[in-house]
């Protein structure tokens, strides 16, 4: 028996006359309850519609373009008789784009819908956290046939890199960037006045870009029919996770990508004036002194934000050096120009101690240059990140777990249980997003049943202070402790036309050598852009690249990308762009 039904607009919310962007079917077509069937897109996110009954669609009443609101036909649908069965909730367009919506305003909130599944949920594999790592490993495994759950305790998916890290502060940079440049026009003929910041306006345009990338994490798990549970899990066996929603989720696979948190300083006082690096994404009200608890690469980034928005910034590194095990040569740049900037740069120095006051944070410090007392605003602390693999209670599956929250695993990512598998932060340095992602896919992959190791010759880092610093590979730093053999070639920005008409002549492109084979092992770039320049140098390594394989490809001219080819050039002696005596034998 069967019963034709019109599928129409759900709850939208706060949201009407929303446009249709793209319709996913056609006349003919059979549905299953949750097939997407068309697009919606607000200027807050685009979103699915699924349907809500299993059958053939017999007209469509819509077209691209539509505007349409809750309770518009959108299709006509021959339904069967289906057992009586209870059907999984769908969440509407209008809970999903609340969903996106707040991931802004409070992305890591403990507040959680109430669940309406109870029962036991079974599942081939299960991804435990839905940052790069955590969401890339449940597309990929969904695409190659898998039936996968990924859990994430937060409302929104993309963990904290979407949410509270690269990319919300990758906009507050480019932002920075804006006025630092207005202004340094003003030596060369162009000036604009005093910038008037809006710091509410500056975190709702961040937030959208956030909003904007979640939400279509969103969709695409929808599209890849991937089972998304907002929930914490722990471990209760080696195939069964229980989530504080009362539910168990019974799995023949896992993958753990539950990411870190920032490290604490010990004795801190609780008070919000204190900000981690997600604080201090939160820019109103603007202080108009700072201290930064560390000098690495996330404490120099929002401490150039800060800075250029305006506020008296001081940095305490506890080491001799900016950036530690950064290779110097490229650091020295950057401390250049931000010793001019900043307050105050105190190298070799400890917080002592930390005093919340009426007047602010009063903090002690000391150090190789003698000890201070001093009032501020807010104070930042970034002091490195800390992973969450003690966090699981895994050593109920029988995973092992290091004394900082490390769990080990071999280059198919497993974990010393063979089904489960470990990715991203929490596996140990460097804890990078696009190294995490990496990992995921070559766990999807061996748990699809695919041959597929990890096994990168080199890793990018970034900085994306101003100017940015990268590098790839081995470094001098490490060359030099290890006693690796390498020759080096570099090549000076100030001898770039690209560089000059930019205005930025501080810039650095070195390539490292190896001692024997002449192959290129790493890497570094300072200057503007050098987190987009150094993927050569990557491709160059993972390539087994000489420098002749660099020189003899030609490279756009002017361009920042020249110094690449230009430091290969200086290794082989055939540079012409500057005068470097030959020492090598071709």
């Amino acid at each position: 028996m069967t019963d034709t039904k019109d599928l129409l607009v759900p709850d939208l919310g706060d949201f009407s006359e929303v446009e249709i962007i793209e319709i996913l079917v056609s006349p003919g077509d059979e549905l299953q309850v949750e097939d997407s069937v068309i697009v919606l897109e607000t200027d807050k996110a685009s979103m699915d519609v699924p349907a809500t009954d299993a059958g053939k669609v017999t007209a469509i009443h819509v077209s691209v373009g539509d505007k349409v609101s809750a309770g518009a036909s959108i299709l006509a649908i021959e339904v069967a008789e289906q057992p009586d069965i209870e059907k999984t909730k769908l969440m509407s367009p209008a809970e999903l784009m609340a969903v996106a919506a707040s991931s802004s305003e409070a992305p890591y909130s403990a507040a959680k819908p109430e669940s309406t599944a109870k029962a036991t949920v079974s599942t081939e594999l299960v991804v435990i956290g839905s940052g790069p790592g955590g969401y890339t490993a449940a597309f990929r495994a969904a695409d190659l046939g898998m039936d996968v759950t990924l859990v994430e305790r937060y409302p929104a998916l993309g963990g904290v890199c979407l949410n509270v890290g690269c990319i919300p502060s990758k906009a507050l940079l480019h932002a920075a960037k804006v006025i630092d440049d207005a202004a340094a026009m003003a030596g060369h003929g162009i000036q604009f006045g005093v910038p008037r910041i809006d710091a509410v306006a500056l975190g709702d345009w961040k937030s959208k870009i956030v909003e904007r990338l979640t939400g279509g994490l969103m969709q695409l798990a929808r599209q890849r029919k991937v089972n998304v549970i907002q929930a914490t899990a722990k471990f209760e066996s080696a195939s069964r996770l229980v989530l504080d929603n009362g539910e168990t989720i019974e799995f023949k696979q896992c993958i753990i990508a539950a990411g870190s948190q920032s490290a604490q300083l010990p004795g801190s006082p609780d008070d919000p004036r204190i900000m981690d690096s997600t604080g201090a994404l939160e820019l109103d009200p603007l202080p108009k002194r700072l201290l930064v608890v560390g000098g690495g690469i996330i404490g120099l980034e929002l401490a150039g934000v800060y800075s250029s928005l305006g506020t008296d910034v001081t940095v305490i590194e506890l080491t001799d050096t900016l950036m530690p095990g950064t290779d110097p040569d490229l650091v020295r740049p950057l401390q250049k120009i931000i010793n001019k900037r900043y307050e105050k740069i105190l190298l070799g120095t400890k917080v002592s101690g930390l005093r919340a006051t009426v007047p602010g944070i009063e903090v002690h410090y000391d150090g190789e240059k003698g000890s201070g007392t001093e009032i501020f605003d807010r104070v930042l602390i970034a002091i490195g990140r800390s992973a969450n693999g003690s966090r699981l209670d895994a050593d109920l599956a029988g995973v092992e777990v290091d004394e900082r929250g490390i769990i080990p695993v071999d280059k198919q990512m497993r974990t010393n249980v063979p089904h489960i598998f470990a990715i991203g932060d929490l596996v140990g340095d460097p804890m990078l997003a696009h190294k995490a992602s990496h990992e995921a896919k070559v766990a999807a992959e061996v748990a699809a049943g695919e041959k597929s190791s990890f096994d990168a010759r080199g890793i990018p880092s970034i900085a994306y202070t101003d100017p940015e610093i990268a590098w790839v590979g081995l470094t001098e730093t490490d060359a030099k402790r290890d006693g690796i053999a390498y020759e080096k070639a570099q090549f000076p920005w100030a001898a770039s036309g690209r560089s000059l008409s930019l205005g930025r002549d501080e810039g650095m492109t070195k390539l490292l050598f190896d001692h024997e084979s002449g192959r290129v092992v790493g890497g570094g770039i300072v200057g503007p852009n050098a987190g987009d320049l150094i993927a050569e140098i990557g491709l160059a390594i993972e390539m087994g690249a000489d420098a002749s394989d660099i020189s003899l490809t030609i490279h756009p001219h002017p361009t920042l990308s020249e110094t690449i080819a230009f430091s290969a050039e200086a290794y082989e002696g055939t540079l012409t762009d500057l005068y470097i005596p030959r020492k090598r034998k071709k």
